[in-house]
């Protein structure tokens, strides 16, 4: 399942998911250009990419920014000359409310960066994968983009865009030799999920635990890899079972 000398984007890449598919992708033989908006925490994952023997670099960005998405989008082709994997990962969650009193700025920052970082990421690297009749892009929607998702309107509202943006390109892109799929995580032990009570079994599904961020970067990886070549279009849940 090797990924030898293909140029990986990921966003996101500061930590969570984001980091586990950095060090993944390195396994498998991909140079990475890691983008975040926390610039210490993306450079650490770098450094953390360099220690395990790995070719890559960071872009400081806000994913939700027109001009930083063309800025990581430009520093990954004049460094590397291709966008072969293009892992669009970036969000934020929100501080859980009731959805009447889910304040307008949170709606709107969590929309900009869960969607519109996705839709302008989409937008630019297309257009290279265009032009190179290949690539393949994840994007990471989540199981609050395909049920529901009590107090967390904003995010799930989002992650439901995240979906709708998925097929459509699947739809218009596949044709050009472009693979465009999605990866629906349930509840992951991370830093955005460090406030969240994730102890209730029942609320992680039928495994009744939360996942690892390795346990979805597996997934990711191989939805990247040329043994996913049919997958197209697909809405992945890594869940344990909790939409079922």
């Amino acid at each position: 399942m090797s990924l030898s000398n293909h140029i990986a984007v990921i966003t996101g890449a500061g930590g969570g998911i984001g980091r586990s598919a950095s060090l993944r992708f390195i396994e498998k033989g991909c140079c990475v250009v890691l983008v975040d908006f926390d610039e210490k925490e993306g450079k650490e994952t770098l450094r953390l990419v360099k220690e395990k023997g790995g070719e890559g670099i960071f872009v400081q960005g806000d994913v939700s920014m027109n001009a930083d998405v063309e800025k990581y989008v430009l520093k990954a082709r004049e460094t590397y000359g291709s966008i072969d994997v293009f892992f669009n990962n970036a969000g934020i969650l929100g501080a859980p409310t009731l959805l009447a009193d889910y304040s307008e700025e949170t709606f709107d920052r969590v929309i900009a960066v869960n969607l519109k970082g996705v839709f302008l990421g989409l937008k630019h690297v297309l257009k290279v994968m265009e032009e190179q009749r290949s690539g393949i892009i994840i994007n990471t929607a989540s199981a609050a983009g395909i049920h529901s998702e009590p107090y967390l309107g904003g995010y799930s509202a989002s992650k439901h865009g995240v979906v709708g943006l998925t097929k459509t390109a699947a739809v218009e892109y596949g044709p050009k030799g472009i693979r465009v799929n999605a990866v629906c995580p349930g509840g992951v032990v991370t830093n955005m999920t460090k406030d969240m009570d994730m102890s209730n079994p029942e609320q992680n599904g039928p495994l009744r635990r939360p996942a690892s961020p390795d346990e979805i970067a597996n997934v990711v990886s191989f939805i990247a890899s040329d043994e996913a070549s049919y997958m197209n279009g697909s809405i992945v849940t890594i869940d344990g079972g909790l939409t079922t």
